[in-house]
Parts: structure tokens; C-alpha cells; sequence
């Protein structure tokens, strides 16, 4: 089989590239041939085989004209190998021509109507470009989505994002993200790398914290309700509220933030609990990656996630606003050691049905489906 990707990045570092990555690691790795239509590529892809046409925008800002551009350069070069492939498979709004599958990992018309979008931004300009982003990508990735023979929905709250902008539910299924089962694995850490103590429960929360998407603020506002807690936090303090806001609200010296980080999985096993209840989340990648790593988990029903989080590994919150709730699935994992020992051995079980293998399995089962469709 010969398959075409087409994403921006074909790279580990990013949540949209690292999917891509495992699909045309593992097509390799089965002798099929793989064609990359992007703008980064990892090394190791072509050392194993893979062929790149890179597509470099020459404008990259504002983003909206990046876009523009990268999917006006694949659509042109896709018309001209498009004899060469067996299989085109997109990711959102990359391509303007006909292909095979598109897979869904963010609906722009959904966060166009969120509540929690109109929270992130500030200041007139800055409002007026977010929406106009947000606005033309909708319209876009529509027109994209309806070229494809069938959309991937990468959690089932995509999948309702995508069936709420009018697309039958036969054009769309659910293929969520996959984990490194060896990278993210239990284990321990000690906890002196990072200056953290040792003699108390340790949460860990992983995300952005330049603004309030993530939730960070009601989980500070819930550790004052658990006392026996120490939170470390990952994500780049520069510009965030939240340090102050952890002093105001008098747990500054039970919360350690580490800014960004490369090294997530040790510090997962380093972990008691992880803790992520984010007011929008498409999927998470991190969410599984902590149950592959054997840490219980508390989220909300907001992030995609989520509906991998069985009540034997984990807590979801209906609502990620309420604080209480938020302090006593804490604070009930704190008070138990071997509740969050059972837990993180169900978590491992449930994260080995969704390891990269697994995920790519689905995909060339997609593959095989659609291999012998017409897309002119």
C-alpha cells in the first residue's frame, strides 16, 4: 500500500503530529510505502523509508495566512501524485481536494460557539483576529471534511462536534489516540530531581497556564480543601496568573511549578494522582498517558478523555467548575493508599488497549475499507 499523510508536522513534540508519526512509523514498519506532505518531518521517518515533499509556508504570521497557504500548496501537489497513492489520508483543513479519511482532532465550529473560547482572549484585536481565525477554519475544515470519504473523530465528543455541523453519522467514526506503553509505565521516581517532597501525596497537573482553559484556578481553589496535598504543576509560568493566585489563596507552599518540561513520564511516576479537569479538551493525550503510567485519574466530562476513565481507575467530574467535587475525589484518593494502588493497576490495563499499535491497527483496518475508493 502506498499512503499519503498530510499534517503540518510530522513530529513526536506535538499532540497532531506525534498520531502522524506513529501511522507512518508503524506503515513502515509493515513494508508499506509512506508519503509525507509536510512541513517538519522527524529524521528517523526517512532514514526508515519515508519520502517528504516539504511544504514551508513563506508567510507565518498571522496564522490564518499560514493555513491558507500550506493547504493551497498540498492541494497542488496532491493533484500531481495523486496516481502515486493507494490512500490520502488529512488531518482537518490541510487539503482542498478530494481524499480517502480526514481525521478530526479539533472542530473549529464547536470552540466557535464555546463559552470557554470568549474567556481566552482579551483585548478587542486580539478578540476580533481569534474569531476571525476561528471563524474561516470552521468554514474551512467543513469543506475539507466533506471531501473526505469518511472522517476520524479522535474522541466521541469530536465525533458529536463533527455530527452537530450537519455530517451524517455513516461519514463519521471514532478512532482515539494511542499512548507509548514504554515510555509511560509505572514505576518510581524519586522526587528529588525536581525539589519535591517526598513525605506527603503527590498530584501532578500537566497543561497551559497562561490562561484559564486548563482549569488550574479551581484546582488551587479545591487544594485548600485538602490539606495533605502537594501539587506539582507543568506548563511555562511566563505571563500566568496563577502563582499569584496560588498565594492568594494561601496553598503557595503546597504548589510547586516546575514550567515547561520535557520529562512528563517521570514525573508521572513520581506521582500519586494526576489531576486535570480542563474546561475544553478535544482528547488529552495526557490524560492517557497517566493512566499508562498507572496513576489514578481525576478529570472532567469536558476533555475527550475522559471516556476512557472507568470509576475503577479514576474520578470524572460532571462539572469541571465545581471546586467541592473537585476536593473531595481529592482528598478521597489522599486518605487511601490502597484505593489509589487499585486504581493505578486499572489504569495500566485500560491504557494497554490503547497503545500506538492498537491505534494504528485501527487505522489500516480503515485503510483497507477505503483503499479501493474512488476520490476524483
Amino acid at each position: 500500500m502506498k499512503l499519503a499523510l498530510v499534517t503540518h508536522n510530522v513530529i513526536r513534540g506535538d499532540g497532531q503530529g506525534r498520531v502522524n508519526y506513529q501511522l507512518a512509523r508503524h506503515a513502515l514498519a509493515r513494508g508499506h510505502e509512506v508519503l509525507l506532505l509536510a512541513d517538519q518531518v522527524e529524521p528517523d521517518l526517512l532514514e526508515r523509508g519515508a519520502r517528504w515533499l516539504r511544504i514551508h509556508p513563506r508567510v507565518q504570521k498571522p496564522h490564518l495566512l499560514k493555513v491558507a497557504e500550506f493547504t493551497q500548496r498540498t492541494s497542488a501537489l496532491v493533484r500531481r501524485v495523486r496516481d502515486e497513492v493507494d490512500i490520502l489520508h488529512a488531518n482537518g483543513y490541510v487539503l482542498d481536494e478530494p481524499h480517502h479519511l480526514n481525521t478530526s482532532h479539533f472542530v473549529h465550529a464547536a470552540w466557535l460557539h464555546s463559552s470557554v473560547r470568549a474567556s481566552e482572549v482579551t483585548g478587542r484585536l486580539q478578540s476580533t483576529y481569534q474569531w476571525l481565525y476561528t471563524a474561516a477554519n470552521a468554514r474551512w475544515e467543513q469543506r475539507a471534511y466533506r471531501q473526505a470519504r469518511l472522517v476520524a473523530a479522535v474522541s466521541e465528543p469530536v465525533r458529536a462536534d463533527l455530527l452537530a455541523t450537519g455530517l451524517p453519522p455513516e461519514h463519521v467514526v471514532t478512532v482515539p489516540n494511542g499512548v507509548d506503553l514504554e515510555e509511560f509505565r509505572p514505576g518510581r521516581e524519586p522526587r528529588a530531581t525536581w525539589g519535591l517532597p517526598e513525605d506527603r501525596p503527590l498530584a501532578l497537573f500537566v497543561g497551559g497556564i497562561r490562561t484559564g482553559r486548563k482549569n488550574l484556578d479551581t484546582v488551587l481553589a479545591a487544594l485548600r480543601e485538602v490539606p495533605g496535598l502537594h501539587l506539582a504543576v507543568v506548563g511555562d509560568v511566563r505571563g500566568s496568573p496563577f502563582p499569584a493566585l496560588a498565594d492568594r489563596l494561601g496553598v503557595a507552599d503546597r504548589v510547586s511549578f516546575l514550567g515547561f518540561r520535557d520529562d512528563v513520564a517521570r514525573l508521572l511516576r513520581a506521582s500519586d494522582l494526576f489531576v486535570f479537569p480542563s474546561r475544553y479538551e478535544t482528547f488529552a493525550l495526557v490524560v492517557l498517558e497517566a493512566l499508562a503510567s498507572g496513576v489514578p485519574v481525576v478529570t472532567a466530562r469536558s476533555v475527550g478523555a475522559a471516556s476512557l476513565v472507568t470509576p475503577e481507575c479514576g474520578v470524572v467530574l460532571p462539572n469541571p467548575e465545581d471546586a467541592a467535587a473537585l476536593s473531595r475525589a481529592m482528598r478521597s484518593l489522599v486518605e487511601d493508599a490502597p484505593l489509589r494502588e487499585r486504581m493505578g493497576l486499572r489504569a495500566r490495563e485500560v491504557a494497554r488497549e490503547h497503545g500506538w499499535a492498537q491505534m494504528a491497527e485501527a487505522y489500516f483496518r480503515l485503510y483497507e475499507r477505503l483503499a479501493d475508493s474512488s476520490i476524483r
